[in-house]
């Protein structure tokens, strides 16, 4: 029974000293079809634990609706760990950050105008124990406890960064006993930070990526006795859509490694393997600046997005060697990769003409949120775009003002571009010219990504206060949630001679005679989104700095493939290409 009992010294699994060497592999980042590739690989590098968040966003995207299958089966990803020799530290939140849609707290919370997340607010607190609720008993067979591979499960996430609130910390811990967790808990925050986030009876870790040494002495000044423990060592980092691509270079990143398990650490590498915020799942920052999160999660880990190692593992690997057994095998080679270019989109099927097929509209006298369309009126799931219409009736010059827009608009009157409002670029404000006899105003907004960090998680979408033409309120609104899970619905017609004007879905067929992993190439095309089969890839943005979608080969299959791409503005070619290498775009010198 591997039991973790953690005491002055360190931590002792069944009685013998033990140090864990972690690294971080969050399964709804992964096409379930090679969750056990990235648990063998995982072990391959030495480590023999691996650490992976809970989404609760996606565990319970409607309040009370809970899922745990396919991409979601949690129990089949831990019992797949434990097949391979693998422990496992759970964190189920229920605040993740992450860089993930709304750092995993559901879209439902933000119906109640004065809902406080992450506090003892008694809302939501029993939202949080429904969710507990229906999660922990999933689990529980898992537990170490009970001869599982869970060896601790984490208490909330970074707190300290967010708030100072003791009496909610405890809360969580209370609940998560209540509910079967019998395993040591733990916290994580940055050094600065612990004293704010941690509780009386529960581990203190600490989050770093560099100043080693520095950094466990306050970890070893704030907690004195007991394990020192890196619960995310830093050894990549994210990229936001119009920034450069970061980087690390791997002998910094090893020489740090090194230092703290020279040090008798133990520790998680965020990330082992990142992997894809497919869909409509990335995050964003605002810090004064709302930025939103690219596609790509591969966060310059050991094992890249495609499943490949990248330089960094072979150089853990040795530092791990130094402290750890490290299986007698040979390193894993990267996957094969499929090339095909050219692949045509030959069908279209504009947005605005057939949104009635994507979502159902509903009528009131303002815009409503993408979280009232979905909590109150059943429509939508909270995520990807929101579409406002109403009339214009009085011809002539308009400045048409949105003080709130979350988080990008793009304006159409009598179904022409009129401009585009960018939450990132402060922009309220746009003027046009209404035609003879009155048009239609239309507004679709895309939800880029809730705020993952910060007091700014309270981060509702759509168009947010009165929206005013010329200074008077506009009423009369509809309000239409696009959700774009389902695209059934379209009715594609054969591409004419002429460009597409406005917002439209591209669809072609390409053949394949064995699947393999490749990236989507979409070079030429401006800012949309894509699926494969049916399988929501992402995001993809000419604004950079990631140029292609990776594409798991497991979403293909032999034979017939479907693309669609959504393109949200134009295209200079009706093509896509299938490339066998990514491109993350260029780096910051």
């Amino acid at each position: 029974m591997p039991e973790l009992r953690i005491d002055q010294e360190g931590f002792r699994l069944d009685g013998e000293a033990f140090r864990i060497i972690s690294g971080a592999l969050h399964y709804f980042r992964v096409h379930p079809g090679q969750w056990r590739d990235r648990l063998r690989k995982a072990r391959l590098l030495g480590l023999n634990t691996v650490d992976t968040y809970v989404p609760w966003n996606l565990h319970e995207p409607r309040r009370g609706e809970f899922g745990a299958d396919g991409g979601l089966d949690l129990a089949r990803f831990l019992r797949l760990a434990a097949e391979e020799g693998l422990y496992v530290l759970l964190r189920p939140g229920p605040y993740i950050c992450a860089e993930w849609e709304g750092g995993g707290l559901p879209s439902w919370l933000l119906a109640e105008p004065d809902m406080r997340l992450r506090s003892t607010d008694p809302r939501f607190l029993a939202a949080v124990d429904g969710f507990l609720a229906r999660l922990l008993p999933l689990v529980a067979p898992f537990f170490g406890t009970r001869g599982g591979p869970v060896l601790a499960v984490q208490l909330e996430n970074e707190f300290g960064a967010y708030g100072d609130d003791q009496p909610y910390l405890l809360r969580l811990a209370e609940m998560l006993r209540a509910h079967g967790v019998d395993v040591p808990l733990f916290t994580c925050d940055q050094p600065a930070d612990l004293a704010r986030g941690s509780v009386p009876g529960v581990l203190a870790t600490a989050n770093f990526g560099s100043r080693v040494d520095e950094n466990l002495a306050r970890l070893r000044e704030h907690q004195p006795e007991g394990p020192l423990m890196c619960a995310e060592f830093w050894n990549g980092w994210f990229d936001r859509w119009g920034g450069p691509h970061a980087s690390r270079a791997p002998e910094s990143a090893a020489a740090d490694l090194d230092r703290l398990l020279a040090a008798g650490a133990s520790v998680n590498l965020y990330m082992f393997h990142g992997g894809t915020n497919f869909g409509f799942t990335s995050g964003a920052n605002d810090k004064h600046t709302y930025r939103p999160t690219i596609t790509s999660y591969d966060y310059g880990a050991p094992l890249d997005e495609a499943g490949d190692p990248a330089p960094t593992y072979a150089a853990f690997r040795e530092v791990i060697a130094r402290y750890a057994p490290v299986p007698d095998e040979p390193l894993p080679e990267p996957a094969k990769k499929l090339a095909q270019l050219g692949v045509r989109l030959p069908h279209r099927a504009g947005l605005l003409g057939q949104a009635a097929a994507l979502g159902t509209a509903v009528r009131a006298d303002r815009p409503l949120t993408l979280e009232e369309l979905a909590a109150t009126h059943g429509e939508g799931n909270g995520l990807g775009f929101v579409l406002y219409e109403t009339d214009l009736d009085t011809p002539g010059p308009v400045l048409l003002h949105a003080p709130a827009v979350r988080d990008r608009a793009q304006v159409f009157v009598g179904g022409q571009p009129a401009g585009v409002l960018e939450r990132e670029s402060h922009e309220h404000a746009l003027a046009f010219t209404v035609p003879a006899g009155g048009a239609r105003l239309s507004v679709l907004v895309e939800n880029q990504g809730r705020v993952n960090y910060g007091p700014a998680v309270h981060d509702r979408k759509g168009l947010l206060g009165p929206v005013t033409a010329n200074g008077s309120a506009l009423a009369g609104w509809t309000s239409r949630a696009l959700p774009l899970d389902d695209l059934s619905g379209l009715a594609f017609e054969a591409a004419g001679a002429g460009p597409v004007v406005g917002p439209a879905f591209h669809r072609g067929e390409f053949d394949v005679t064995e699947p393999a992993d490749t990236y989507l190439d979409v070079n030429g095309w401006t800012k949309g989104c894509a699926w494969v089969n049916g399988f929501a890839l992402g995001r993809y943005w000419s604004r950079g700095p990631q140029r292609r979608l990776y594409v798991p080969g497991t979403a293909l299959r032999a034979g017939r493939n479907e693309l669609v791409l959504l393109e949200l503005h134009a295209t200079v070619r009706p093509t896509v290409d299938l490339r066998d290498t990514p491109d993350l775009g260029p780096t910051e010198e």
